[in-house]
């Protein structure tokens, strides 16, 4: 293992994350503190608990996965597409440096980045709501593995995109109306029977549900799906990574 090539390429997207302070961290902050404002007090004092938990604290998973999941999406597929755009790539896979150390510098970072954004959200959430996690290692290890599979995600994302509005395409029509229709904000046993069943289809219940079991032991389905649903996507973006870099999949063209 090239363990300078790495950290080179972890420690310039780090230092990229932190010279954009401003957009990568303290307006997903704000962002998700008006979030607190307007569901937390404005629909909170309508719907006051759900499943014996008050709709305040309810609402702090579904916030931090959709912090998180947008974030490591958007900072590993700007991370692999920048040097696609300005053409430096070509200098990194000439270098010797094999596709795994690549993918482990970038994933690696946007990783640590929506962990680290998904910890002070978690932080900022405290000063809203009274909090507690039932299982605090469940809670970690459902964060850390959801920043590793959408930062993988969006490396695939920014492998992919031939321009910078299509580094947005996915993010906005699709992982977001997931994440708001995934029982971000409400207990999918709130909806009727047949809405329940549609509901079971989006892959993003399974993700939020076993993170809000970390928090308050509730959960719309089996812990262990969640797990393997997590595991299976995480397996399928590590597939679909491995066929680019052996084929050059719109890396070499």
């Amino acid at each position: 293992m090239n363990w300078a090539a790495m950290k080179a390429i972890y420690v310039n997207e780090m230092v990229r994350f932190f010279r954009t302070i401003t957009q990568s961290f303290v307006s997903p902050v704000i962002s998700t503190s008006l979030y607190f404002v307007v569901f937390g007090s404005a629909i909170g004092s309508r719907i006051e608990q759900v499943d014996g938990v008050s709709y305040g604290a309810f609402i702090v998973p579904g916030l931090i996965m959709l912090s998180i999941m947008t974030q490591a999406i958007a900072n590993a597929s700007f991370g692999i597409y920048f040097p696609k755009f300005i053409g430096t790539i070509y200098e990194l896979l000439s270098a010797p440096v094999n596709f795994i150390e690549i993918v482990i510098g970038y994933v690696g970072a946007a990783a640590t980045k929506s962990l680290f954004l998904g910890v002070v959200i978690l932080i900022t959430a405290g000063f809203f709501v009274d909090l507690s996690i039932a299982h605090p290692i469940a809670m970690m290890a459902f964060m850390v593995l959801t920043c590793v599979s959408f930062s993988l995600l969006g490396f695939i994302i920014g492998i992919w995109a031939k321009n910078f509005e299509q580094l947005q395409l996915v993010p906005l029509l699709i992982v977001t109306p997931l994440v708001f229709l995934g029982g971000s904000f409400y207990s999918i046993s709130m909806l009727p029977p047949f809405w329940q069943t549609v509901t079971l289809f989006n892959p993003v219940v399974y993700l939020i549900s076993g993170f809000r079991w970390s928090f308050f032991g509730l959960a719309d389905v089996p812990v262990f799906t969640s797990l393997f649903a997590i595991g299976g996507f995480t397996a399928i973006c590590l597939a679909a990574v491995w066929w680019i870099f052996k084929t050059g999949w719109r890396i070499r063209s």
